[in-house]
């Protein structure tokens, strides 16, 4: 009798009971702490974070103090006045002040400031976002390839069996050579699938160990039977109004749009005049001479006249980089749109083909026991139980990718929607075995 696929699961599990298996959060705070990605990210926006104070320095009032001291020494000769010391002693310092009246193109560097430092929280968030379906991502390939590499194993277990057995009754001269070709060519064939699925076993986790920046443990499994919730709401209207919205790629685009029409009324400033307040308090003295203290106040200003055509063909300059600046924007949102449309469609497709496949797996195992039945009476031959094997292996292995794969699709639809948080983990993280 052929082991089943549950038998060696459970003999692969009891191997492991030594080894705490990470869940997906415990993942996911390894890859919060070690993502070189998100490190980046993470740099990047707290640098934006200070876009703002340095837009509004422009507006502020600019104070500097400056002043020499020196002593110069040495004597002079002539004929008239013979020898002299030429020995003196100089200092002076002055303190300024100058509080901008009229600038406009500071006021708009202030403005565009404020735009720039949302624009690095929208990609800081993206990112996070991006980290979290990153981290499913490559967790659930690491399981899919688990699976692999069981059916693989638990094919072979089976297929090993199978050539055993049609050995035997090749031997006693029930059965003829082609049966047992026929399961020493599936046998050779597993080997083969085996070492392929090892190696893409491997791949998955060097994956996963980029983005948490350790080997990976032992990872808990989806539990046997789980029930994947449909997408609420369950018409595909909202979210793609809301990827329209509150995607935070869209929302990059309408602040770096903004960004764009502010920078043309900044380069428009360089025709207007400026005007600033300026105060200063000086203090001169020199020997022989005295001191000398002075202070000033009053108001400075500046016309521009002609800079040869640069302003003029700035702003032209700017106005082009607006329109491009909106058709990014467009672009992104239709992007957006079209992946919310996908991973909606996704979600939904994932789960009537879970359902299948549920279904089609208690027909494989139906059919596997009649085949078994069959061959043990002698009116089914080797490569039938084997084929009947391979199909149950087979769809219990696609049950599983399909689930992994509409479990994706949930987690990129709210991304798309731009509502994808932490928290969204945790309900996935509960449909894995502790």
């Amino acid at each position: 009798m052929q082991r089943p696929l549950i038998a060696v699961l459970l003999t692969s599990a009891f191997l492991t009971l030594n080894a705490q298996a990470a869940d997906l959060i415990q993942v996911y705070q390894q890859a919060m702490a070690n993502d070189a990605t998100y490190a980046s990210a993470r740099s990047a926006v707290a640098a934006g974070r200070e876009a703002t104070t340095q837009g509004r320095s422009g507006l502020l009032p600019n104070i500097q103090a400056s002043g020499q001291n020196l002593r110069n020494t040495g004597n002079s000769n002539s004929l008239l006045l013979g020898t002299q010391n030429g020995d003196n002693h100089s200092n002076a310092y002055t303190v300024s002040l100058s509080q901008p009246l009229f600038n406009w193109g500071a006021w708009q560097t202030y403005q565009q400031s404020k735009l720039i430092q949302a624009a690095s929280e929208a990609t800081f968030s993206q990112a996070r976002q991006d980290l979290i379906v990153r981290v499913a991502q490559a967790y659930f390939d690491v399981l899919t390839a688990q699976d692999n590499l069981t059916s693989t194993q638990a094919q072979k277990v089976a297929t090993t069996e199978q050539l055993a057995s049609a050995k035997r009754n090749f031997e006693v001269g029930t059965q003829t050579i082609t049966d047992t070709h026929e399961a020493q060519a599936a046998y050779d064939l597993v080997v083969a699938q085996e070492y392929a699925a090892i190696n893409d076993l491997d791949n998955k986790r060097a994956a996963l160990q980029v983005i948490i920046g350790d080997v990976p443990k032992d990872l808990a499994t989806l539990r046997t039977g789980v029930t994947l919730s449909a997408p609420e709401p369950a018409a595909v209207e909202p979210w793609v109004s809301s990827a329209e919205t509150q995607n935070f790629s869209v929302i990059g685009a309408q602040l770096s749009l903004e960004i764009a029409k502010r920078e043309i009324e900044r380069n428009r400033a360089n025709h207007m005049p400026t005007a600033s307040l300026t105060a200063s308090s000086s203090h001169q003295y020199q020997t022989g001479s005295g001191s000398l203290d002075n202070k000033a106040i009053g108001v400075s200003w500046s016309v521009p006249i002609f800079s040869g055509f640069a302003v003029t063909s700035k702003v032209r300059e700017t106005i082009a980089l607006e329109d491009k600046a909106r058709n990014d924007l467009e672009a992104t949102k239709r992007f957006a749109s079209q992946s919310a449309r996908q991973a909606f469609l996704g979600l939904n497709s994932g789960l009537a083909q879970v359902k299948a496949l549920e279904a089609a797996e208690v027909s494989s195992k139906s059919s596997l026991d009649s085949n078994k039945l069959g061959y043990q009476v002698g009116v089914r031959i080797n490569i039938d139980v084997l084929n009947a094997q391979k199909l149950l292996y087979s769809t219990q292995r696609d049950l599983s990718k399909a689930r992994y794969d509409t479990i994706m699709n949930g987690l990129r639809l709210k991304a798309a929607a731009g509502t994808l948080k932490e928290d969204d983990l945790g309900p996935i993280n509960a449909l894995l075995t502790k």
